[in-house]
């Protein structure tokens, strides 16, 4: 194939195409996150503190036999903290880490829908200065219902905490023997 006809395909390609999410409010912001990340939904379950983890770490759970860190994204994301609700849930993530994968619940006010959204109507997050990271959010895409934050789910948390929480869960997820 020559370049010409490499460029076209590629220019043909990206018209009309469009990426699946999953969205979810905190608050009055709708977010989204690739559908392609989410393992599943679940609902709230008891969940076990970890000694010394940062404060928007809720804590772990036990999922079918795995161990998993629980992220509360309000506290994550500095908003005030709300009292939960029977729209509360957790939204479970697969992310690389290390070439290694690791899933992450995190807990949302409420799980909206999954939307096809067109990759012509997703513009770069807005530049607010040096000081303001906005590397997790990947995009904002616009849409009739208003503007949603598209966020880069494994850039939501750096690489110290990811370590920080990975860590903690393997400890955490060590079985006791006890000897008789």
């Amino acid at each position: 194939m020559t370049a010409q006809a490499n460029a076209q395909t590629d220019s043909t390609s990206v018209v009309g195409s469009s990426e699946k999410y999953l969205t979810f409010n905190l608050g009055k912001e709708q977010y989204g996150v690739e559908i392609l990340k989410v393992k599943e939904i679940i609902g709230l379950m008891e969940i076990t503190k970890v000694p010394r983890t940062p404060d928007f770490v809720h804590g772990v759970i036990n999922l079918r036999g795995k161990v998993i860190p629980i992220i509360k994204l309000r506290n994550k994301f500095g908003m005030e903290d709300i009292k939960n609700t029977d729209q509360t849930c957790i939204i479970v993530v697969e992310m690389s880490f290390q070439s290694n994968t690791l899933q992450m619940g995190i807990i949302v006010d409420s799980v909206s829908e999954v939307l096809d959204i067109d990759t012509k109507e997703i513009e770069e997050s807005p530049a607010f200065g040096a000081s303001i990271s906005t590397e997790f959010i990947k995009g904002m895409a616009k849409t009739k219902e208003g503007v949603k934050i598209l966020l880069n789910i494994e850039e939501v948390l750096t690489a110290d905490e990811l370590m920080s929480i990975s860590e903690n869960t393997a400890t955490e997820s060590q079985p006791v023997s006890m000897s008789p």
